[in-house]
Order: structure tokens, then sequence, then C-alpha cells
């Protein structure tokens, strides 16, 4: 590989808190050298990008995608999930397992990684399933799959139930200090439900789930963690109430972490509108006090990881009545400007917004990735935070185009993403 200098940067570094001016080389796939400061040259020879006083920031790491490879490519594949990743500066994904077949077993978590990196575009992992077929009922095979290099462990959008078997599972996880996450929503008070209780969806005349249910869950989930002194994640947190349950677990000494989705982010329960199907969720969009609750706990640091909750899904499963239509939207491209809204309109400094989407992640995953130090990976991104984007949803990489953001105008452009050293998008 040859060796590439990015000077005159405005470095954002999250790790340790650096927001100021400098440089950055890059040797054979890592960072060499970090200077900070300003007027730094490069050695002779080397191939040189200006970054103009530009952002250069760890690259983003997304922890929850999910594609359509195997069996159902007319939604995803590897390849447009990589593109669309590269583009939106995302150089580290992790597929999740609810594919066809799930990846719940060793040679599952090797395909995703072996054929992740023969496109050679971005990072490419695999989070593993906690049950076969995720089924709920019989425990994967969670230590091949970790030694087989899956990151995680989730049955996604499915609650186990039975506390039993969940706690069996936590206590084989921990004895290899592996993650277990799961998504709160009491399966008794959610089944069914598209929204969220309340005048809303009373008026629109939704099924919907009280937001109690999201923490009664959570309250079962952390009394196993207690027990069995497991790693965990609460995946997709989206409720006030939740959140002090996650404090109070917090304060107690566990080790729990939370990830937010972008959407829950950026959008409320108002914006379903007159049944828009790109805005159905799951969970579904809360009131607007929940999101402030989940904007304010990214400013706090209560939120390690914010998510593109990346969900392809073609028009055809979108333009159904609002109840049948599928949940969720796709999310790697918009996933830095969107997140750049919690800067521009809600005061958050730029250390702050990049946290959740570099270093958090990373250490979280236990990744050498999402830091500006001598010795990291060379995957790192350039981009202009002030840059204004119209969204436009048939332009994105992704085979499916189901994006709540289209139309919107935002502010934050990639200009350049680096993975391992090599550029894998140019945009300047």
């Amino acid at each position: 590989m040859t060796a590439l200098a990015i000077l005159n940067a405005r470095l954002i570094d999250p790790a340790s808190d650096y927001d100021g001016p400098g440089a950055v080389l890059i040797e054979d796939g890592r960072i060499a050298e970090v200077v900070r400061g300003a007027g730094a040259g490069a050695p002779e020879g080397v191939e040189t990008v200006d970054a103009g006083r530009l952002c250069l920031a760890p690259g983003l790491i997304d922890i929850r995608v999910k594609t359509g490879e195997p069996g159902a490519e007319p939604k995803e594949t590897l390849k447009s999930a990589s593109l669309s990743a590269a583009a939106g500066g995302v150089t580290t994904l992790v597929v999740q397992p609810d594919t066809n077949p799930a990846i719940d077993d060793p040679a599952m978590i090797e395909f995703i990684q072996r054929r992740g990196a023969a496109l050679g575009l971005v990072n490419v992992r695999a989070a593993g399933a906690v049950t076969r077929g995720r089924d709920g009922k019989r425990m994967a095979e969670i230590g091949l799959m970790d030694e087989a290099g899956a990151l995680y462990f989730t049955d996604v959008d499915r609650v186990i139930a039975d506390s039993r078997l969940l706690m069996r599972v936590m206590s084989y996880a921990a004895t290899y200090n592996a993650l277990i996450a799961c998504r709160p929503a009491d399966p008794w008070l959610s089944e069914g439900a598209v929204a969220t209780s309340g005048e809303l969806a009373t008026r629109l005349g939704l099924a919907a789930a009280p937001a109690i249910a999201e923490r009664i869950q959570l309250e079962r989930d952390l009394a196993l963690v207690e027990q069995t002194g497991a790693r965990f994640l609460v995946d997709q947190i989206s409720t006030e109430g939740a959140l002090e349950t996650l404090a109070r677990a917090r304060a107690k000494g566990l080790e729990v972490a939370a990830s937010v989705s972008i959407n829950h982010l950026c959008f409320n329960e108002i914006d379903i509108g007159d049944y828009r199907t790109f805005y159905r969720m799951d969970p579904p969009l809360r009131p607007e006090s929940d999101r402030q609750a989940l904007i304010e706990a990214v400013r706090e640091g209560l939120i390690d990881a914010v998510t593109s909750a990346h969900a392809p899904a073609p028009a055809e499963d979108k333009r159904r009545p609002f109840a049948e239509a599928a949940p969720g939207a796709v999310g790697l491209e918009t996933l830095l400007p969107a997140a750049l809204t919690l800067h521009h309109e809600d005061g958050l400094e730029l250390l702050d917004v990049l946290r959740p989407l570099t270093h958090g992640p990373a250490g979280l995953l236990g990744l050498d990735a999402g830091v500006l130090a001598s010795g990291a990976p060379a995957d790192l991104i350039l981009f202009d935070p002030n840059a204004p984007v119209v969204i436009d949803a048939d332009a994105l990489k992704s085979k499916s185009k189901n994006s709540p953001f289209d139309g919107r105008r935002l502010q934050g452009r990639v200009l350049l993403t680096v993975v391992g050293g090599r550029i894998v998008h140019d945009a300047r």
C-alpha cells in the first residue's frame, strides 16, 4: 500500500476529546502518525490530500445493519450495503442475523465476513443469533460463533420471552465475555402494535402499545444481567422511562450499554402524519418528550452507540396500509447528516455527536478502530459539517429506497472515506 497524508484538517477525535487543527499520515493501512497543530507537512513522495480545514474523524461504526443477503437479495446485498456505507462514511458495519438462513452458526459468520472482505470496500462484520433460527427456544452455538468472529449476539427484533432460556444464555455468554443484545418490548403488551399508545394512535385508529412495555421488559432483562453478570446491550432504547431504568442499572455497576436509532433521535410520532409508511418503525416513533430525552442521553453519554438501524424494504412492502407496511428505513448514507442535526439544531458539540458513532461502539465491541491514534486502523472520513444536502432517496446506493429523510434538507456531506488506508469513496 502507498502512504497517504491528509493535511490541513480539523481533527475530531472523541476518544481523546481533541477538536483542533492537525494532520494524519497513513502507512500500510494504519495510522502512522497524528500531528496536532497547524502547518504539518508530508514526507517527500507521499500522496497528499489537502483537507481544506474540513473535519477529519474516525470512520463511523454502525452496529445494526440489516441486509437481504443471504435469502432476500432484492432488498439489499452485502455489496449494495457496503457501497451505501462507504458513501455515508461508515467504515465498519455489523450485519444482523435475521437473514434466511439465520446467522446462527460459525459457518454463517465466516460466510458473511469472507464475502464482505472480498468486496474490498468497508469492514463487514456479523452479529450471531442468540437462538437457533431465532426461534426463541433453543440456544445457538454462541461459543463457536464467538471464536469465528461474531461481535455480539442478538435475535434482533424478536423478544426472548422465556426468562429461563435468557438466563441460561446470559450465564453461558458470560463465560466468553460475549455481549448479548435484546430489544426491550414486553411481547404481550406490544404484539401487533404499530404505534405508541396515546391521542395520535387513537385518532388514527392504529393498534398501539404503551411506552411502559419497553420499561417492563428492560426491568426483566436487567434483573437477569444482575443475576448472571453478563455483558448486555439494550438494543434501540426509545423511551424516557427506559432511560431512567438504564441509568439506575449503570449506577448499580452493571455492565450495561445502550444503543439508539437515528430515526428516534430525528423523528417523533407526529411524523406519521396521514399514515406515511416510511415512518413506520419498530420500535414505533415516540412522543416528542421521549425524543428530547434521548437527545439529552446522547449529550450526557448514557447512550453508547447511535445506529442507522438500516432496514431495507422494497416499494411493494412499504406502499401498503400503515399496519401492514414493513417497518424500518434505510439509513447508511444518511446517518452522518442526520446525526449532525443534533449539532446544528440541538447544540451538541461535534465530539459528543461523533462519540457514539465511533469510539463508543468500538469500545463496546472490542475493536481497535474509532480513534485517531498511531497504530490504529486507517479508517477515516473527511466531511464538511456545514455543507447543505437535500436527500434524494432515488439517488441512494441502497437497492431499497425507503428513507424517511427523502426530500429533507440537512447539513453534512462526506467527501472522502478511507478504509484500511484505501480511498473507497471520493466525492471531492
